[in-house]
């Protein structure tokens, strides 16, 4: 944790960061997020879950990208809701992927004992193998971040709770620790903000798979009829399956892009750790001149380090002469400016 002192030894084996890639407009996010833990000399293998959807073409080419930064490929199949529990609708149809997300909890089948997850529009600044070391109470548990409930964009399909006074985050400063998770049964159900308080963001989240849970997990999702109103179908199954059973992480870990100017008093970017692209995604148009990126136009920063790493990753592969992946890459990130 930012400020901990943590002694280095040899990691222990089975402990591995995982991601979920299920189409190619995410590759070039999958591919930066593997190039960033490498660069911060991350002691962990990133396991890449890949889903029948990914064009079977470009595996042998990521396969050989990802061997040059401790990275591994994992095919698996799809995971959805039994028809009768699947939402009528989505905040956004990318979202149908993200319920194989939930795969990451069989993966004790593959032996992992301990494992963090994290989002493939994700950019890692700083070492953060610590988070492995991070206490659970038991293996019924998981770590996370709170869910940012500000809603300073409006939009309709929000809570009425999600509202800057009830986030988890206001009045933070960058060192705070983080705001508690509100325990269950504790008489404070009926405020805002303890109800809000308990959401979490699925971004990133640390946890022990076993098989006894993966069952529980399953039924969950087969049999619990709250299934059929998710909205975010893992970020709300697994607030509603670990409600009462996670604890909060420092936002660090979990930099929503929007928090820097959503969260001004708590945001350092010296302090960021793990930057999480929400909503829209930095590879998909370059910042011009004026500095104008992201769906309010507010996010010319931050996108300009994706940029940043992608440009230093381009020329060492440039120089390498890995002329198949540049190609590969280059199909799904935006053209240079001039270019257009």
């Amino acid at each position: 944790m930012p400020g901990s002192s943590i002694p280095c030894s040899s990691p222990p084996q089975k402990r591995a960061w995982v991601t979920l890639l299920t189409r190619t407009s995410y590759l070039p996010g999958a591919v930066l997020l593997a190039q960033s833990l490498h660069a911060q000399n991350s002691r962990y293998v990133l396991l890449i879950l890949l889903t029948p959807s990914f064009p079977p073409s470009l595996i042998p080419t990521l396969r050989h990208e990802l061997a040059l930064t401790n990275s591994e490929l994992l095919p698996i199949e799809p995971l959805f809701p039994a028809p009768h529990n699947t939402p009528a609708s989505l905040i956004a149809s990318r979202f149908e992927d993200t319920w194989t997300k939930l795969r990451v909890f069989e993966l004790h089948k593959n032996g992992y004992e301990k494992l963090v997850f994290l989002d493939a529009d994700m950019l890692v600044l700083q070492n953060m193998d610590e988070l492995f070391e991070f206490d659970l109470p038991n293996k019924d548990w998981i770590a996370a971040n709170h869910a940012c409930v500000c809603n300073l964009d409006g939009d309709a399909w929000a809570p009425s709770n999600w509202t800057k006074e009830n986030c988890a985050y206001t009045g933070l400063a960058p060192m705070s620790d983080p705001t508690p998770v509100p325990v269950v049964g504790n008489g404070e159900g009926k405020e805002a903000w303890s109800e809000s308080h308990r959401l979490l963001n699925s971004g990133m989240f640390i946890f022990e798979p076993h098989q006894a849970q993966w069952e529980r997990m399953l039924t969950f999702l087969k049999t619990d009829m709250r299934v059929k109103n998710f909205l975010f179908p893992d970020q709300d199954f697994l607030a509603a399956y670990f409600l009462g059973k996670w604890k909060s992480i420092s936002w660090q870990y979990n930099a929503l892009k929007t928090m820097r100017y959503w969260h001004s008093e708590m945001w350092s970017d010296a302090e960021v750790r793990n930057l999480h692209f929400i909503v829209d995604k930095p590879w998909s148009k370059r910042v011009g001149s004026d500095g104008v990126a992201g769906y309010r136009g507010g996010d010319g920063i931050t996108h300009s380090w994706w940029w940043r790493e992608y440009e230093a990753w381009e020329k060492m592969r440039e120089e390498a002469g890995e002329t198949e992946v540049l190609e590969m890459m280059r199909k799904e990130v935006a053209p240079p400016i001039n270019n257009i």
